[in-house]
């Protein structure tokens, strides 16, 4: 599992006092960053082998500006081509959002997935809860 802490900016507060719904995905992606790195350590954009096949969030409390947010992030499923990533935010120890982002081994210059090779597959392994 990987964990990040975020201190939510005033920005990213809405009309009615907390943290805008669209923020949480963004928050999400960001922390997905050392799964990237799995694929692709130096991050290089030229090199790019993942696509999202989809994203999904849950909402189950309502987050506030001014306190910090953990984002846990981890595998929960591992297939031929893809993986799923779960994610949930947590503020003030209570679980406040939970998403999960499926994600394909891609080759953009054929169009195509590719499979994950044993390699891949073991360090996502790693991460699986």
């Amino acid at each position: 599992m990987f964990t990040e802490v975020i201190q939510p900016r005033f920005s990213e507060t809405d009309a009615l006092g907390h943290i805008n719904n669209t923020v949480v995905a963004v928050w999400f992606e960001a922390c997905r960053t050392p799964i990237f790195r799995i694929f692709t350590p130096e991050l290089d954009l030229k090199r790019w082998p993942l696509i999202v096949a989809s994203i999904a969030v849950d909402f189950k409390a309502q987050l506030h500006y001014g306190s910090e947010v953990e984002v846990r992030s981890w595998i929960s499923r591992i297939g031929n081509s893809s993986f799923e990533v779960t994610q949930q935010a947590w503020q003030q120890g209570k679980c406040c959002a939970e998403g999960k982002a499926a994600l394909v081994r891609f080759d953009y210059q054929s169009q195509q997935a590719l499979p994950l090779s044993p390699e891949l597959r073991a360090a996502l392994e790693q991460h699986c809860s």
